[in-house]
């Protein structure tokens, strides 16, 4: 169970984004995020996930490397158990959150 500190953290966090969203309705991943009720550290991580298989991605595109079925792995593997990753990547493609990263994943989608 969480703690009332904790709860209200996560409020807080959700009303900021609740701000962002109230200017434009492309804020899918946001969505996400209030929907499963991630904290803040969770959310962070998200981020930092992406940004290690953005830096993969362009490693291996310089490489030539064309086959990133093991970058989606990585990607399920790792993403929170709280998230579906066919729902994040349509809806960071939606919010235009990690665009290239998010095309190259999309594509392994079964």
């Amino acid at each position: 169970m969480e703690s009332i500190e904790q709860r209200l953290d996560r409020i807080e966090f959700y009303q900021k984004l609740l701000m962002e969203m109230i200017n434009d309705h492309h804020y899918e991943f946001y969505r996400l995020i209030i929907e499963k009720k991630l904290q803040k550290k969770e959310v962070e991580a998200f981020h930092k996930l992406c940004q290690k298989l953005s830096k993969e991605s362009e490693e291996q595109k310089e490489d030539h490397f064309v086959f990133f079925a093991p970058l989606y792995k990585k990607f399920i593997e790792e993403l929170n158990p709280k998230l579906d990753p066919k729902e994040v990547i349509q809806a960071c493609i939606k919010q235009k959150l990690y665009p290239e990263l998010m095309e190259i994943l999309l594509r392994n989608i079964v």
